[in-house]
Order: structure tokens, then C-alpha cells, then sequence
């Protein structure tokens, strides 16, 4: 009979997705957590393995909703060396669970990608981060705010062409971007909320009035606030305006620094708050690499001093999640108890996956991050194990 693995967790403090516990006691057994409690309400167990992390807070592993890539891979490469890659990489980052995202291609390749990434989302073994699902970020974007998705696949909204990636992705489909303004968005944003799917408005030039047509068709939350969309003018608040304003409205951020300036990601904190919004990467093949050219989906980004760019204009990031909570931090003042919602509770809420992600449960699995005060990764754990690249 082979005797089950226990190790104990000890740190300051305890995020699990709902409340804050001082001085806990986390116990894991065969990757799966035990038990949570503190120092005061019971005595530590023994002949275990403890990992301490004095000063530190555990939490969640991080959900990243929007990532096209990693260490040298795109997701739409999908296949099991691109994934695993990719999940090796992220959870030794701190991230435990992601949606593979799409770019706007030709729509036979794009059927390919998510066919293939549907059979190996099938699996339930990933050696890091587990990818979740699928966001689809394409076809159905505005070609004024279509940022680096190549025009000529850009499509129109159309429910029969969503059937067939809907088909292709065998239920792993999640979330799909879409551009309000564009003719039959709001039907196809019912008919995608009617199968399960979010819906996430963005890379759009809409109004207010457009944007909440596909509101009240179901969507409920926006791509990367602030990039690829319309201006906030005084008069026409536009999809921005509605974004920031509309408070069951989830939102995502893109907290590099680059793609949005520090100030702007105070105003988002303090009209999103800690119940919805959502930190994102928007990261690419490049992302935990060198200087160089790497793949976007189908075309080739230019990658120099922390910035990814194609024909100069901005093509996703090479950021990390725990990189965007530092830096988050550091932009608004927040403590790691205001902000970790951003990066597991929130993400999984809006998708609908909290009980797969985003909170610390007896009988989940062990993914869970220490992090010092200022947000730094201290360390990652999928499974009870310390995550390596």
C-alpha cells in the first residue's frame, strides 16, 4: 500500500477567494487540499512536509482569460508541444489556469486551430497551468479597431459561421470577443450567451447606444479596456464610457505599463473595484524570451524592450500575471488582499468557471501562490508541487 503524500502550508496570510485569514495552516494531501484552518484553531500535524513562507500571503493561482502564447509558442499552433510548453511556462509564473485565445485568421485555419485544441482540452493531465476552455479574439472585430488582426478575415457576425467554430471546439468554447457595432452582433451575442459562451465586447469603434444592444443580448464584459476601442468623448461616451460605467460589467486590463498609462489604470480600479475587474496578459509566443521576431497567429511581431509590435502598432504583450499584480500594486496603491480578485475570483466568475478555478476549496487541487507584500511571486504550486520552467 502506498502511503499518501502530506505536506502543511504556513504563511502570514491566506486569500482562498472569498476571505482573509491570518496566520493559516494549509494542509494538502495527494495534491489536493485537505484541509485550510489557522495556527490558533489547530496544532500543526505532524510528519508532514512544511513549506513556510513567513511575511508572505497564499492565494489562488492565477486565471489568465486572454493569452495567445508563451515561451516561444502560440496556442494556435495546438499541439500537445505548444500546450505543454506553454502550461510549463505559466505555472511557473503563478498563473494555474487559462483560456487559449485565438487570432483573427483565415477562418479554415482557425477551424483547424480550435478542433485541435478542443482534443487536447479533452486531456487531464497538464504538467502547469490547465487550459480551461477557448477565447475566441476574431472574426467578428471592427475593422477600425481591428489593432494587428490582418483585415482581409475579419468577417461579419454570423451565426451559421460561430456554429461551425462552436462545433469545431466540441463544447470547450468560452469566451468570444465581438465588436457591437457590427450588423447582426447583437443576435449573434444571444444566440453565443444561449450556448454557454461569454461574450466580451471590444476591438470596436461602437457607440453607447450600440454597445448596449449587445449588453442586453447577454454580454458581459469587455477585451482589454481602453485598447482598440473608441475614444470616451464627452458627448458620445461610446463603448469605453459604457465599459467603465456600467457596473455589472466585467473588464479586462492589460497592466504592462505599456498599453496602458498609470493614471488610466487608476481610473479603471476606481470604476471596476475588486468585483469586476480582470488583469490579463493579452500575452504571445514571446512572452518569457529574448528580443527577436515571433508568431501571432498567422504573422510575425516584432519583439524590443518589453514591447510587441507588428507594422508598429501594438500585437499583444510579453507580459506575465504576477508581473501585472506588481505592477498593478504599484500604479494604485492597492495591497495583494485588494487586488488578487482581479487574477482568480473575477476571471472565474465571469466565465462561469469557479468551480474550477479562482478560490481555495477542500478537495480542489493544490494551486496556490505565495506572494510577498509588494505582489512578487514567492512561489507556485500545481498540485501540492513547486512549479518549474
Amino acid at each position: 500500500m502506498i502511503a499518501s503524500m502530506q505536506t502543511v502550508v504556513l504563511a502570514d496570510w491566506l486569500w482562498n477567494g472569498d476571505q482573509l485569514l491570518a496566520d493559516p495552516v494549509l494542509e494538502l494531501e495527494d495534491g489536493h487540499i485537505r484541509s485550510i484552518g489557522t495556527r490558533s484553531t489547530r496544532e500543526l500535524p505532524g510528519h508532514s512536509e512544511r513549506l513556510h513562507y513567513p511575511g508572505a500571503i497564499l492565494a489562488p493561482s492565477f486565471f489568465d482569460v486572454h493569452i495567445h502564447g508563451a515561451a516561444g509558442h502560440d496556442v494556435m499552433e495546438a499541439t500537445p508541444e505548444s500546450l505543454h510548453t506553454i502550461s510549463r511556462f505559466l505555472a511557473s509564473r503563478g498563473t494555474g489556469s487559462f483560456l487559449a485565445t485565438t487570432v483573427t485568421a483565415p477562418l479554415d485555419a482557425t477551424l483547424r486551430s480550435v478542433e485541435r485544441l478542443a482534443k487536447l482540452l479533452h486531456s487531464p493531465d497538464w504538467p502547469g497551468a490547465t487550459p480551461l476552455g477557448i477565447h475566441l479574439e476574431g472574426p467578428f472585430l471592427s475593422h477600425a479597431k481591428r489593432g494587428v488582426h490582418p483585415p482581409e478575415h475579419l468577417l461579419a457576425p454570423s451565426i451559421p459561421i460561430f456554429d461551425r467554430l462552436w462545433d469545431a471546439a466540441d463544447g470547450h468554447l468560452r469566451l468570444m470577443t465581438l465588436a457591437p457595432e457590427l450588423p447582426g452582433a447583437a443576435e449573434l451575442a444571444a444566440h453565443a450567451v444561449s450556448r454557454g459562451v461569454r461574450v466580451s465586447v471590444g476591438h470596436s469603434n461602437a457607440t453607447a447606444a450600440e454597445t448596449g444592444q449587445v449588453l442586453g443580448a447577454g454580454a458581459n464584459s469587455a477585451t482589454h479596456t481602453f485598447n482598440a476601442m473608441r475614444p470616451l468623448d464627452h458627448r458620445e461616451p461610446g463603448i469605453l464610457g459604457v465599459a467603465l460605467t456600467t457596473d455589472s460589467l466585467f473588464a479586462e486590463l492589460i497592466c504592462d505599463g505599456i498599453h496602458v498609462d498609470p493614471a488610466m489604470v487608476r481610473l479603471w480600479w476606481r470604476m471596476k473595484g475588486r468585483e469586476r475587474g480582470i488583469l490579463i496578459t493579452d500575452a504571445m509566443a514571446a512572452t518569457g524570451m529574448p528580443d527577436g521576431e515571433y508568431q501571432l497567429g498567422g504573422f510575425n511581431v516584432q519583439v524590443a524592450n518589453g514591447r510587441a509590435t507588428a507594422n508598429g502598432v501594438l500585437a499583444g504583450s510579453v507580459l506575465t500575471l504576477d508581473q501585472a499584480l506588481v505592477n498593478f500594486l504599484a500604479f494604485t496603491g492597492a495591497n495583494p488582499a485588494q487586488a488578487l480578485p482581479l487574477l482568480t475570483r473575477n476571471p472565474a466568475t465571469m466565465t462561469g468557471l469557479s468551480a474550477r478555478a479562482g478560490s481555495l476549496v477542500p478537495g480542489q487541487p493544490a494551486n496556490l501562490v505565495a506572494l510577498a507584500p509588494n505582489g512578487a511571486l514567492l512561489a507556485s504550486l500545481i498540485a501540492g508541487k513547486p512549479a518549474t520552467r
